[in-house]
């Protein structure tokens, strides 16, 4: 009895630890609206990819200063080689949305409403780096989902 007791208990244990483990976002996960391959230069500029923000993962699970709530997989997986230029992605849309990316050198980036027109988002990497940029459009509401146009440029956010 003593046995199966622990053997239970063990098993309760692993199930706890693994559970959180799931609603992290996943850098491997074939990326919900494509992969774009840009290089330093690229026209049009900006580039646009329409998706739909938000989803069920807290983003905060990567960042503290990370908010809103997004899918597993990253919306648009970006492969990028740079130029003379900045990186600079945002997104548009008429809910408040975020932005998270998780940057090729492993780091994650986020933020809130620092793009145009109040509540959109933007980031950009001044030297940005070689390699591929996983990016998700979050809700800052959790069960809101909204239309958002996704902007990848070299000039400006939008």
């Amino acid at each position: 009895m003593k046995i199966k007791l622990v053997a239970a208990c063990a098993l309760l244990a692993g199930v706890a630890v693994a559970g959180p483990a799931s609603a992290q976002p996943s850098t491997s996960a074939n990326p919900n609206y494509g992969t774009l391959t840009l290089r330093g230069g690229f026209t049009p500029d900006p580039r646009t990819v329409r998706v739909t923000s938000g989803g069920n993962i807290n983003a905060s699970s990567v960042g503290s200063n990370c908010s809103g709530f997004i899918s597993r997989a990253p919306d648009v997986r970006l492969n990028f080689t740079p130029g003379s230029l900045p990186l600079i992605i945002s997104a548009a849309s008429s809910a408040d949305t975020t932005l998270v990316i998780n940057a090729p050198d492993g780091r994650w980036h986020c933020d809130d409403d620092g793009g145009v027109n109040g509540l959109n988002p933007a980031i950009r990497f001044n030297r940005p780096l070689q390699g591929r940029y996983e990016i998700w459009i979050g809700s800052y509401r959790q069960g809101t989902n909204s239309r958002a146009t996704l902007h990848i440029s070299e000039v400006r956010s939008q």
